[in-house]
């Protein structure tokens, strides 16, 4: 394996999450290490750095001659790496003078002593042990990333039972959907899809998309949300929009395929977080259909002047 592969290697043991295991970062840890193609694991010492004039130009001197990293790119080792290696302990910040101010221009990095002892070792018979040492002492970053990110999910109850959605504007506004929107304007309706940013099939009612002959095997053609209301006869399709998608004439078109033997009358809603995030996407919303936006959540925008909420004719 080329060193680069042998550094993603390091990296993954160390507890690095994925978007830090990738070239750059194996490239930074070679750095820090002052690890050359041919220079043994076990010969890596541990010296202060500074970006630019010490990491930089050691990636772009041994590893990135022919296609070397302009300067700009500075502070993408800086913020997508260098911060990662701080807060996972395997690089010390300003280990020389931590008094520094944060925007210091000799501002420095230097590998973990815990951390040079487990890349001394690699490829020797004591790795295992010293990478097990070093977890033992710490919490690997890519375990603190996913506690954080468990702490800020969404919960949701659906039929008795409790979802979390992943934390993020689009899911924020699903959420709302379920909570604020379906009991105004779909009371007593029952929600039969539901997706996620992380899992497009978080909560799948199959045999109620069944029963109303949308295609099980189909199910990824859907939108956001599905909710039926058996009272009225009537389907609800909803697109959640916080950056793109919303029911326009060509989504109208698929949508219309889809439920092509669906008895229900359908109703098209998509829905914003605000109205800011409305007038963004307004040329492209699709005539008799509705919009609803989760800050004002009593009220509905019809896109029609004769009628108001019910399906598209």
């Amino acid at each position: 394996m080329s060193r680069i592969t042998e550094a993603q290697e390091i990296l993954k043991a160390l507890g690095l999450p994925a978007a830090q295991q990738n070239e750059m970062s194996a490239l930074t840890l070679l750095a820090l290490c002052g690890i050359k193609e041919d220079t043994p694991w076990a010969k890596a010492n541990r010296s202060s750095k500074g970006v630019t004039k010490d990491i930089m130009a050691f990636v772009n001197e041994n590893y990135k001659a022919d296609a070397p990293y302009a300067p700009n790119t500075r502070e993408t080792f800086r913020r997508h790496v260098l911060h990662q290696f701080v807060q996972a302990s395997v690089a010390n910040y300003n280990p020389d003078d931590p008094s520094l101010p944060v925007n210091s221009p000799k501002a420095h990095y230097a590998i973990t002593e815990e951390a040079l002892a487990v890349v001394k070792s690699y490829g020797k018979r004591g790795w295992k042990k010293k990478v097990d040492s070093f977890v033992k002492g710490t919490v690997p970053l890519r375990e603190k990333y996913a506690a954080e990110r468990d702490m800020r999910r969404i919960p949701l109850i659906i039929e008795g039972n409790e979802y979390y959605l992943s934390p993020g504007a689009h899911n924020e506004v699903q959420a709302a959907v379920v909570e604020e929107f379906a009991p105004r304007f779909a009371p007593g309706g029952k929600l039969l899809y539901i997706g996620d940013t992380e899992d497009k099939d978080l909560y799948v009612n199959a045999k109620g998309l069944e029963v109303l002959s949308l295609p099980i095997s189909e199910h990824s053609k859907l939108p956001d949300i599905v909710i039926s209301d058996e009272k009225h006869g009537w389907l609800f399709l909803i697109e959640v929009v916080t950056s793109h998608g919303p029911v326009s004439a060509k989504r109208v078109v698929e949508l219309e395929e889809f439920t092509k033997d669906c008895p229900y009358g359908i109703v098209y809603v998509t829905a914003f977080p605000n109205a800011k995030e409305f007038k963004k996407h307004i040329d492209d919303i699709a005539w008799e259909t509705e919009v609803w936006l989760s800050d004002t959540p009593d009220h509905m925008i019809h896109f029609n002047g004769d009628r108001f909420i019910g399906p598209r004719k």
